[in-house]
């Protein structure tokens, strides 16, 4: 590791810890030259995962696009930014512990559906409509009834 304030090489690890998501790892380092500490972060570099979507074409995963498909989902109910992190997370690691690296879009949205059905109903019902293309009244009407049920 080069130090960024003297670009020596010859640097030391004084300190290591996992994150609390235990993705990284935190280290603290000091420089031998320059007796100057900083801290560096390590990830483990993932294969990317490639998305089929409906119309057969395919894209790489964004986390980015999936945590904001949910945010927009939860507006105005009581599920918590901490909440769909956690949801993220659990559905990035079960498609990367997967056998292949591409996955049907449809897929995810099952994962999604789920846990948002068991975590609040009206996020839910509101990712459904989108997921599963509500074209009319009576298909939220039936998504509801199967609800309640």
């Amino acid at each position: 590791m080069k130090c960024p304030y003297c670009g020596s090489k010859e640097t030391e690890v004084v300190e290591t810890r996992d994150s609390e998501d235990l993705e990284t790892i935190r280290r603290r380092r000091e420089c031998l030259k320059c007796n100057k500490r900083f801290t560096t972060y390590e990830r483990i570099e993932n294969i990317n995962l490639i998305v089929i979507k409906k119309d057969g074409k395919r894209e790489q995963f964004d986390r980015d696009k999936l945590k904001s498909g949910i945010i927009r989902s939860c507006e105005k109910t009581t599920v918590s930014l901490e909440d769909i992190e956690k949801i993220v997370t659990e559905i990035e690691r079960e498609l990367r512990s997967a056998d292949s690296v591409e996955v049907e879009s449809k897929k995810i949205g099952q994962l999604v559906a789920t846990r948002l059905k068991a975590l609040d109903k009206v996020a839910y019902i509101r990712f459904s409509s989108v997921f599963k293309r509500f074209v009319d009244v009576e298909d939220f009407e039936k998504e509801v009834k199967r609800l309640i049920k």
